[in-house]
């Protein structure tokens, strides 16, 4: 079979994405990801594709990825003929037929359902989505295709100038593509912050064959999901990043080890692996140089460690997921021994844009020090929750405050978790520094790979360090007593504190295991401690108020808190009707809470909110 060049790709790509970009009929997109999901887009999508056949509707309905806009979701474009595409929100099935009826069939705006509308300038009384406070300051490179393309069309990639930096790289040395990646000062999105260029001379100046790209998707992080948007939305980015890579290196195989937990980026990055074999962009021969690149999807093995790139390696070798001590590393001996490199999804998602633009280009956004853009997906008490990109050294708050929204009305900003479970907590008072690494590495915290996890004045830092610490002692490998018994016995002492039963002579333990965790074999058991250190640098006096006054300010930690009923309330039956232990008593038409039968779960409060109080479980009844 004879394969097709990149011209005749590129040229029936454009006659396919020239169908959606330029719609002789009316089209619809639904965005369609692990985020809409949850809150209905599929029954969306089958509902929408159902009427227009029902109805007989000149339409036609289109799967396209996830725009970023999480708390909007599920979100569905309506593109007219000659007409900007308008974007309506919160599109469950149920609201369907009126969105076809009147957004269709009467070719109206469905106004109480627009959020915006796709182009660059107001239309019809609607914002342009870039005005939105969500997208103001976002540079969408990465994210251009997400929810904007089909993430299961090749074509619609192609077309958009997708493989346009393979050719590129294939017309130089690999060590010249290696040098164009190190000019542009891209490094590793997963954490680390190493360079991705000089990663790579490691490995092409390896001898032995034959050679290993890895891609680390297992993306753990609790309130992380930047690389499974991309892998949901723009998998062929990945599939043409991981390609320039192992011609760069001069590797032979490429695997895409994805986190069990992540069904829907495994059937996507799949299908686009399959897709670009088909069209010789995978296998022998690629677009005729004589580079060879094989590249398959590996699915994880569901352990935290597993993100740890020698875990990784060792979940790839069908071993436990261990990690491995360091040397040799992995540009040495890596999976099965041999040479091998491991980078995050942004990581390699970058390349092409840089391969395809240069350098140069890709390096006028960013810091004096860091440049490129970076993505992060905002989640806890945050009014929108989604993903973003901007520039490297935006303001923390901007992206925070601004662009989220902040936390929900009524509330204030108490800190920001970035990084995820081994990084720490930065205070409300430090929202304002830029995000990019150094910062975050002064106040003794990771940037990490991008989750920023919103708290409020709600939340509790002990109670946080109680959830990390045993998440962190859950998922330990259990090799070094260092990491599996220190992170035991902190989250023993944590958990007493949070009961109550906590004493000053705990804080000094604290500390000190604290500093004996540096002693582990990985970074999973040194990084532990790390929320907990920044508990005793910004929020000492919190800890204080558990320890020295058994009381906890949030009202969260439930062995310092009770509930109490101070109000009369038609909402009482309700909460008495929910309480799962019966601890919501009536006694001569009056309520009382039994505290030896209360578990706190704080149904009945959601329930009757101003009958029912939490108070300090050591104040007078």
């Amino acid at each position: 079979m004879t394969l097709p060049t990149y011209k005749e790709m590129w040229q029936q790509a454009d006659e396919v994405w020239t169908r959606t970009a330029r719609p002789a009929r009316t089209l619809i997109k639904v965005g369609v990801a692990t985020c809409s999901r949850v809150v209905g887009a599929e029954e969306t999508l089958e509902t929408l594709r159902r009427e227009v056949q029902a109805r007989r509707l000149d339409a036609d309905v289109m799967l396209t990825g996830c725009l970023g806009l999480c708390y909007a979701e599920p979100l569905v474009e309506v593109i007219r003929p000659n007409v900007p595409g308008i974007l309506y929100q919160l599109m469950t099935a149920d609201k369907v037929a009126s969105l076809l009826e009147t957004a269709v069939a009467a070719d109206g705006n469905a106004r109480e359902h627009a959020l915006a509308v796709m182009g660059d300038k107001e239309f019809g009384g609607l914002p342009a989505l870039g005005s939105l406070e969500f997208m103001r300051g976002q540079v969408r490179r990465l994210m251009a295709n997400c929810g904007v393309t089909d993430p299961e069309s090749i074509d619609h990639y192609l077309a958009r100038g997708g493989y346009e930096g393979l050719v590129g790289a294939l017309r130089l040395k690999p060590v010249e593509v290696i040098d164009e990646v190190k000019k542009s000062g891209l490094w590793g999105r997963g954490g680390a912050a190493f360079s991705t260029g000089l990663k790579w001379e490691f490995l092409y100046n390896a001898k032995r064959k034959p050679k290993y790209l890895i891609c680390n998707a297992d993306e753990g992080d609790p309130g992380s999901f930047v690389n499974r948007n991309l892998m949901e939305s723009d998998p062929q980015l990945l599939v043409e990043g991981m390609i320039i890579g192992g011609y760069a290196t001069e590797a032979d195989k490429g695997c895409i080890y994805i986190r069990d937990e992540y069904p829907l980026p495994v059937e996507r990055m799949e299908l686009a692996v399959a897709q670009a074999r088909e069209r010789g962009l995978v296998g022998e021969g690629i677009l005729g140089s004589d580079f060879s690149f094989e590249l398959e999807v590996v699915r994880g093995a569901g352990s935290y460690v597993c993100g740890d790139e020698t875990g990784l390696l060792s979940s790839l070798e069908d071993r436990r997921g261990m990690p491995k001590i360091k040397p040799p590393f992995p540009a040495q001996a890596g999976v099965f021994a041999m040479p091998s490199n491991i980078n995050n999804v942004e990581s390699y998602t970058n390349v092409p844009l840089i391969m395809r633009h240069g350098a140069d280009w890709w390096a006028e956004m960013g810091s004096e020090k860091h440049k490129g853009t970076k993505m992060f997906s905002l989640s806890g008490q945050i009014q929108r929750v989604g993903i973003l990109e901007v520039p490297l050294g935006t303001p923390t708050s901007d992206v925070v405050m601004r662009m989220g929204g902040g936390p929900p009305k009524g509330r204030k900003l108490k800190a920001v978790q970035p990084g995820g479970p081994l990084s720490g907590v930065i205070p409300a008072s430090d929202v304002d520094i830029p995000l990019e690494p150094d910062p975050y590495r002064e106040r003794g915290v990771l940037m990490g790979s991008g989750g920023l996890v919103i708290l409020d004045d709600t939340n509790c830092i002990v109670d946080l360090c109680v959830y990390f610490e045993w998440f962190a002692e859950d998922e330990s490998c259990g090799r070094c007593t260092t990491c599996f018994a220190g992170t035991r016995r902190m989250l023993e002492i944590l958990r007493r504190i949070s009961s109550g039963r906590g004493r000053l002579a705990d804080l000094e333990l604290i500390k000190l295991l604290g500093s004996i965790a540096q002693n582990a074999n990985c970074f999973h058991g040194q990084g532990a401690p790390t929320a907990v250190m920044s508990m005793f640098r910004f929020f000492e006096g919190e800890l204080l108020e558990h320890v020295e006054r058994k009381r906890c300010p949030a009202k969260v930690c439930r062995g310092l808190v009770r509930y109490e009923v101070l109000h009369h309330s038609d909402r009482l039956p309700a909460a008495e009707a929910i309480c799962p232990t019966n601890a919501v008593v009536r006694d001569n038409g009056t309520y009382r809470i039994d505290q030896l039968k209360c578990i706190k779960c704080d149904a009945c409060r959601e329930q009757a909110p101003y009958a029912i109080a939490v108070v300090d479980e050591f104040a007078p009844a």
